[in-house]
C-alpha cells in the first residue's frame, strides 16, 4: 500500500508534504508532486500537511481519480525527489479546488503532455 497525490495538486503544488516526509519519497514535476509507491513507508505523515487536501491512502483514493495511482508510480521514475518545501507557484490558490485538472499536468517531456 502507497499514498497516492491526486488531481487538486495539479497547479497547486503546495510542497508542505514533502518537508515531513521520513523517505524522501515526492518526486516534482513542472506544475505536479507524486509519491514513489516503493519507497513510501504508508507512515500518512503528509497526508494532513497537504492544503489542497490531494494526497489520499491507495485504497480511499476516490474512485474518478483512480489513474492517479499509476500516474504516480509511472511519474515518480521520471521526475527528481524533491525534500525541501519551496513557494508554492504564485497562482496555486487559484487553482486550489478547481476540478479535473488533469489534462492541465505538464509532465516536462517536449510536446509539453
Amino acid at each position: 500500500m502507497t499514498f497516492v497525490v491526486t488531481d487538486n495538486c495539479i497547479k497547486c503544488k503546495y510542497t508542505d508534504c514533502v518537508e515531513v516526509c521520513p523517505v524522501d519519497c515526492f518526486h516534482e514535476g513542472p506544475n505536479f508532486l507524486v509519491i514513489d509507491p516503493d519507497e513510501c513507508i504508508d507512515c500518512a505523515i503528509c497526508v494532513p500537511e497537504c492544503p489542497a487536501e490531494a494526497i489520499f491512502d491507495e485504497d480511499d483514493v476516490p474512485e474518478d481519480q483512480e489513474q492517479f495511482i499509476q500516474l504516480n508510480a509511472d511519474l515518480s521514475r521520471d521526475w527528481p525527489v524533491i525534500a525541501l518545501q519551496i513557494d508554492p507557484p504564485a497562482d496555486a490558490a487559484e487553482w486550489d479546488g478547481v476540478p479535473n485538472k488533469l489534462h492541465y499536468l505538464d509532465r516536462g517531456s517536449e510536446d509539453g503532455c
